[in-house]
């Protein structure tokens, strides 16, 4: 803790030195900067008269650096296939498919959507983007084709890259066929790069459509080498959409070299990353934190990762746990949803299998409750392995509040204290600072290397957002309070964005669905406490006049929803109403709707309630039920 709290002292009262010192003694530059922060609330530049390339980070410099013959990526498939890559492999294998995409006429700044399941080739693909200065964003592929679509139409990409398929719970997720959905109204997609990864039949469109395969045959030997581009530190790394308090999704931009020194360093401070270890993140590369903790973090540090296609609990809730004993892993890093889905199965999967490995758990993804938190820290680490539960967001880049394993003393349910050059503060609604002890708004007083730059396409709505709440802090949009030893506790979002095991899921994303359906006049959707995934979602619909069987309506809109945005955000509960309750201006009070659910009473202010009959209406079928 002492050298932490040095640590910690020094960048806050130095933060250029620090940074600076950091950024030149971890990252490798092609030319070296000299300013290390231009600051103009909200824009920030780090680092950003040097040039470097976020590939040649994390693959090349390990080859040269007597890592070559180092596992990079460790992976197994669903079904039981696996591959290990060395570090020497990973920089062929991202060459030639760089070669690919260079052939086909792509160049920095262009821009790809990568639509992938959890194979090797999705890092692959990310890292080649990354090595030509090729602009990608990861679509997870839970998503839909709508949500594809809507994603490709905003970024205006002009490559797609994907796969057949990929293994879900045993059953195959076609991935090409939404992509062909989605590319219906995309004209300006000029090429579909698809890997084999099913082996089921796909429709393939002549001139348009191209295997990875037989691309990189074509190529021959002189396509495993190439050249990594020489970028400028802001030169724009990828776009990652997350959902807004509105229903079109916000294309959060990262750039290059802030990011990967933020995501590196948090990388080795918060894991105690050493060389031997064997790191698994279980995220999806589709959510930031499979970028940051599966590919450009562990990998810029010169880690072993692991990777996992399918599910946790298939063909049996022990797979985890298998995959832990076969590889040995060291670091396990999972979400509360996980933990909490795994808890219920009881003790006996785990106890099954030789755990003695692991030396560092991890959490993400939202706060994890106590009684979790004591599960995993008992019957996972044994009472021996540190639980660093971690803070952060998309919008940050990278974990912003964790403990140090065997450094901070721990307190279970508390992300515990800022890492170095992070400084969080609790603020009231006119951004006054709070005593301990007192709920409020999390913000970040200073900027830090690997910090949003902006929304693609939209700087008003990035000033807007995170910036006009509290002038020249970051807010984050989330409530906590702050104890007397200093240490935080994130008590969840203050916006309408529910956390659904760990999908940042906008509210309105979810009622534009739902009113896209001829028989719903309205809906306004809350999340409800859920105890696994965190939260649910539920929705109060009003519907058009007619005679509607609301049973089987009730299931065709759970499937209506799965369909035009993902299975994940179906509502798990769809309450019918006849009216919903309004402010006098004919605004949605979901405050209202989220006391129903949660409290079954409403104890807030209602003076700007329209209607006070829609709430007793509301109050009474709760009761019924």
């Amino acid at each position: 803790m002492e050298q932490y709290r040095e640590m910690y002292e020094r960048a806050a009262n130095e933060p250029e030195a620090f940074w600076s010192e950091l950024a030149r003694n971890e990252l490798s530059w092609f030319e070296p900067f000299r300013k290390t922060l231009e600051w103009n609330p909200p824009v920030a530049k780090w680092f950003s008269d040097g040039k470097l390339n976020a590939c040649y980070n994390c693959v090349d410099r390990h080859v040269e650096d007597g890592r070559a013959d180092k596992p990079a990526l460790i992976w197994e498939g669903e079904p039981g296939d696996a591959r290990v890559i060395t570090y020497s492999e990973l920089r062929k294998l991202v060459s030639r498919f760089a070669n690919v995409i260079k052939a086909l006429g792509y160049k920095r700044g262009d821009r790809a959507i990568i639509y992938m399941p959890m194979v090797p080739e999705l890092p692959i693909a990310l890292l080649a983007c990354a090595r030509l200065g090729v602009i990608h964003s990861v679509v997870f592929g839970g998503f839909s084709a709508e949500a594809l679509k809507t994603r490709i139409e905003d970024l205006d990409a002009t490559l797609v890259i994907t796969a057949d398929g990929g293994w879900r719970r045993g059953k195959e997720v076609r991935l090409k066929d939404a992509v062909d959905a989605a590319l219906r109204d995309c004209p300006n997609v000029r090429n579909v790069i698809v890997h084999r990864r099913t082996g089921s039949q796909i429709e393939m469109q002549n001139g348009r459509d191209l295997w990875w395969h037989e691309q990189e045959q074509q190529l021959g030997a002189q396509g495993d080498t190439c050249p990594p581009e020489q970028l400028d530190s802001e030169h724009p790394l990828f776009v990652l959409y997350t959902s807004g308090t509105t229903g079109k999704p916000k294309g959060i931009l990262h750039t290059t070299a802030g990011y990967l020194l933020g995501t590196m360093m948090s990388t080795k401070w918060v894991f105690d990353l050493q060389e031997n270890d064997v790191y698994w993140c279980t995220a999806d590369v589709g959510w930031i934190t499979g970028h940051s903790y599966i590919v450009y973090g562990p990998l810029a540090a010169g880690a072993s990762v692991v990777m996992y296609e399918g599910a946790p609990d298939y063909p049996a809730f022990d797979r985890f746990w298998a995959i832990v004993e076969k590889l040995k892993v060291t670091i396990f890093y999972t979400s509360p949803t996980a933990i909490r889905a795994l808890v219920r199965q009881g003790d006996k999967w785990p106890d099954s299998h030789d755990l003695s490995s692991l030396r560092v758990l991890g959490s993400v993804g939202e706060p994890i409750n106590p009684a979790a938190w004591e599960w995993y820290y008992r019957v996972i680490g044994k009472e021996r392995c540190p639980i660093v539960d971690t803070w952060w967001q998309t919008e940050t880049g990278g974990i912003m509040i964790s403990p140090l394993p065997g450094a901070t003393p721990l307190k279970p349910g508390s992300a515990t204290l800022p890492l170095p050059g992070v400084v969080p503060e609790i603020v009231d609604t006119k951004g006054n600072t709070l005593r301990d002890n007192r709920e409020g708004y999390l913000i970040i007083r200073k900027p830090w290397p690997s910090m949003v730059r902006t929304i693609w396409g939209d700087p008003k709505r990035f000033e807007e957002q995170y910036w006009s709440k509290v002038p020249g802090a970051y807010f984050t949009g989330d409530a906590a309070r702050r104890d007397e030893d200093g240490y935080y506790w994130v008590l969840g979002r203050v916006d309408d964005v529910m956390n659904v095991s760990g999908h940042r899921l906008s509210t309105m994303e979810v009622e534009s669905s739902l009113v896209h359906h001829p028989a719903v006049a309205e809906a306004a959707v809350v999340g409800k406490p859920h105890e696994i995934t965190g939260q649910a979602v539920c929705a109060f619909v009003t519907l058009k006049k007619g005679e509607w069987d609301t049973g089987a309506l009730s299931q065709e809109l759970r499937q209506w929803v799965g369909k035009e945005i993902g299975a994940f955000a179906r509502p798990e509960e769809i309450r019918f109403t006849d009216a919903l309750p309004k402010t006098r201006s004919g605004k949605i009070m979901r405050r209202l709707l989220r006391e129903i659910v949660t409290s079954h009473a409403v104890t807030g202010d209602v003076t700007t309630l329209e209607d006070m009959n829609v709430l007793a209406s509301l109050s009474t079928q709760q009761d019924e039920e």
